[in-house]
């Protein structure tokens, strides 16, 4: 059964940061709200609980999960990029979008698209994941809350409790959030090229 906490999305509740980052250290699997849905987070080396993740959303060993990173300084520790990248990224973060670079050696190898050796990258605009990123000290490890055979996320966090209470640790009721899921933004030296529109406006990467 998952604990439910209800945190105020403009003055997220230190009390309660402080006790979801506590369960994602020791092994939990969060459902969360972001800019666009709610999302799936577990501690970044936690093996066990991206299992469990999988398991929630079906998914196969090709699915670029995603490091919902801080800041800048810290995407770049995972992320290769060089400075046009960076421009890109600096003047569109945070915001409702998940880019798709070359990782680094810093990230896990189950984190990693198999053959392309690529990461998922988001900065939210959302108070509640940037209080409880700051608590963590690093990246979570996350992905959209789509159930199998839906194309958008899940936004009302009773409906989360409901369906999965006994398959996560916690729900982060941070209120109704975005209808659509992230623009999806491959970031490469060579080419930026969007693959999946979203809420983010696509016309910075054309």
């Amino acid at each position: 059964m998952s604990q439910f906490f209800q945190v105020h999305p403009e003055n997220p509740q230190v009390r309660l940061i402080k006790q979801a980052a506590e369960v994602i250290r020791q092994g939990g699997v969060v459902a969360y709200p972001t800019d666009c849905g709610y999302s799936l987070g577990c501690h970044l080396g936690d093996k066990a609980a991206l299992d469990r993740i999988r398991a929630i959303r079906r998914l196969d060993d090709k699915h670029n999960f995603t490091l919902v990173c801080r800041d800048l300084s810290e995407i770049s520790t995972y992320a290769r990029f060089d400075n046009r990248l960076y421009r890109l990224l600096k003047k569109n973060t945070p915001g409702p979008y998940t880019f798709i670079f070359q990782a680094t050696s810093e990230v896990p190898r189950r984190l990693l698209h198999p053959k392309r050796k690529t990461i998922g990258i988001r900065v939210p605009n959302s108070r509640i994941v940037s209080a409880l990123l700051e608590e963590l000290g690093e990246p979570m490890m996350s992905v959209s809350l789509i159930l199998p055979g839906e194309s958008d996320p899940m936004t009302d966090p009773y409906d989360i409790r409901d369906t999965l209470e006994h398959a996560l640790d916690l729900v982060i009721d941070g209120g109704f959030c975005g209808l659509q899921p992230t623009t999806v933004v491959v970031m490469d030296a060579d080419q930026v090229e969007v693959v999946r529109v979203g809420a983010g406006d696509t016309s910075p990467f054309m």
